[in-house]
């Protein structure tokens, strides 16, 4: 059994102040007894605009936010899974939406870059054009943890089942789904599509959410989550930042997978 905490936070623009916040959570995290800490995506920094974005990316293995994640997941003694960071890119207009996950001794164990881009026009009038400011990732990642195999994703990836399938098909047996999800796609969407990947992969979810109302003008969703292989929910935080704990069982998720042996009734043969 692995206790994990789940983080949902309300973002701005000032990442010292988001990196104190972060500092506050993991303590509350470790004194509950948390081995593993996830945090939302775009935790460190919801920037005003690109331009802001642009010049705060930093570069891999270095930078304010990274050495700070690092520094806090060695003092605490927990594994961090950092939502989202900003790093360069090649491309001078458009940085990477990485995922980074730091062991307990604060070593960079696994980079993940966002793979699906969040192009879309709401009917409310929203728009988000993530693809002109975000290079696209072009690889699947898991990392062992004391979690289990964890497979990477951040947000829009959620809308996209078959990298779920393919981190299942890679051993994994937690998949996280660090995100900054709109409210009207969140209230329609967000619980539904979290059970589905749960269920479908026999997978344990944690999905942290950022929430509330940004100094960018954004409104995120919230309603971060921790969902069983089952499909049922362990713990929610629908409203406010804070902190959501669930214990993981790896006998609970092979027993389920002996239940109901899904995954070996594939048909890579027919669906590649």
């Amino acid at each position: 059994m692995t206790r994990i905490a789940a983080v949902q936070t309300t973002s701005g623009d000032h990442i010292d102040h988001n990196l104190e916040a972060a500092a506050g959570y993991v303590e509350e995290a470790r004194a509950g007894g948390a081995q593993l800490v996830v945090f939302p995506e775009c935790f460190a920094l919801m920037a005003k605009g690109k331009s802001q974005l642009r010049a705060c990316a930093e570069v891999y293995g270095d930078g304010k936010i990274q050495r700070f994640m690092r520094q806090l997941a060695h003092r605490a003694g927990v594994w961090i899974i950092a939502g989202s960071v900003p790093l360069r890119s090649d491309d001078r207009k458009r940085v990477f939406n990485t995922l980074l996950v730091y062991d307990d001794i604060g070593s960079n164990r696994a980079r993940y870059d966002k793979i699906h881009l969040f192009d879309i026009h709401l009917p409310n009038g929203e728009k988000h054009r993530e693809s002109e400011y975000t290079m696209a990732g072009r690889q699947c990642v898991t990392q062992e943890t004391p979690a289990g195999t964890v497979g990477l994703t951040v947000c829009y990836d959620l809308r996209f089942p078959e990298i779920y399938r393919r981190l299942s098909a890679m051993g994994a047996t937690s998949l996280v789904v660090p995100s900054a999800f709109t409210v009207p796609t969140g209230g329609a969407h967000w619980a539904p599509l979290l059970r589905a990947r749960a269920i479908e992969n026999c997978c344990y979810v944690i999905a942290p959410a950022q929430v509330g109302a940004h100094s960018n003008g954004r409104t995120t969703y919230g309603h971060s989550l921790i969902i069983d292989p089952w499909g049922e929910v362990l713990a929610q935080r629908q409203a406010g930042p804070g902190v959501l704990f669930a214990d993981l069982d790896p006998g609970h998720l092979q027993r389920v997978r002996r239940q109901l042996p899904c995954l070996s009734h594939r048909r890579p043969d027919l669906f590649a």
